[in-house]
């Protein structure tokens, strides 16, 4: 498709953003919803290739939309719950670079989860945090999941007992939290729930981030790592 080309699209979008343009209103991205699930920290589910032609449509709307309409020239897709969706990283990049589009990507969640990599890595008390904070997520993780219900499956059967966890090493509790699922220990039920976790370490107040302060070097370089290596490249340098 041309990006002059009026594109194939379903007219909801376009009536969208016609109305936007119509009210004014200065939009900066725009969120619809994509073919498959997004579920929290892990990889896209779906058939991949739908995806792919949606995603190429909706960024040929946004391009058409801006120049018909006279909407923002900066106006970008939204992709929800896109971080750690390896998966589809190549069919946004090939769609962003076609249309010399940008795209928000929001990655809070899965730096958050670096940051458990990087405490648990440590060993010691950083280790013991981590597994403390897996034992209260696991406890409340009713109330927790009950939020997030349209964006995680989570087996319960799946989750280690509070006991298994905290006997692991370092080693073997990044290895089930870190999102690479070629490695066997790599649990995804395990990384959703500590993903909706976040409001544990949030109670836990200054003793969570003096210990952010104190493995300051082991968490940086996990959250610097899959930012650009994992996310940055692939979606706007086109390599894995």
């Amino acid at each position: 498709m041309d990006e002059t080309d009026a594109p194939q699209t379903p007219p909801e979008l376009l009536v969208i953003l016609a109305a936007i343009a119509d009210q004014g209103i200065p939009a900066q991205t725009i969120a619809p919803k994509f073919t498959g699930r997004f579920n929290k920290g892990v990889d896209y589910v779906g058939d991949a290739g739908a995806f792919r032609r949606e995603f190429a449509n909706d960024v040929a709307t946004l391009a058409f939309a801006v120049r018909q309409y006279g909407l923002p020239a900066n106006l970008k897709l939204s992709v929800h719950s896109g971080s750690d969706k390896f998966s589809i990283y190549a069919a946004i990049h090939d769609a962003l670079a076609k249309f010399d589009a940008g795209v928000h990507v929001k990655t809070a969640g899965t730096t958050w989860l670096e940051e458990l990599i990087g405490l648990a890595e440590s060993g010691g008390k950083a280790l013991r945090a981590a597994q403390e904070i897996y034992a209260e997520a696991y406890a409340a993780r009713e109330a927790l999941c009950a939020p997030y219900a349209s964006v995680i499956d989570i087996d319960p059967a799946r989750l280690p007992s509070v006991a298994e966890v905290e006997s692991w090493s370092p080693e073997r509790f990044v290895a089930a939290l870190r999102h690479d699922p070629a490695c066997p220990n790599f649990n995804p039920d395990l990384r959703q729930l500590l993903h909706v976790g976040y409001k544990v370490a949030a109670h836990m107040g200054p003793r969570y981030f003096d210990l952010l302060d104190e493995f300051e070097d082991a968490i940086a370089r996990n959250v610097t790592g899959n930012l650009f290596e994992r996310h940055i490249r692939p979606l706007f340098m086109g390599r894995p």
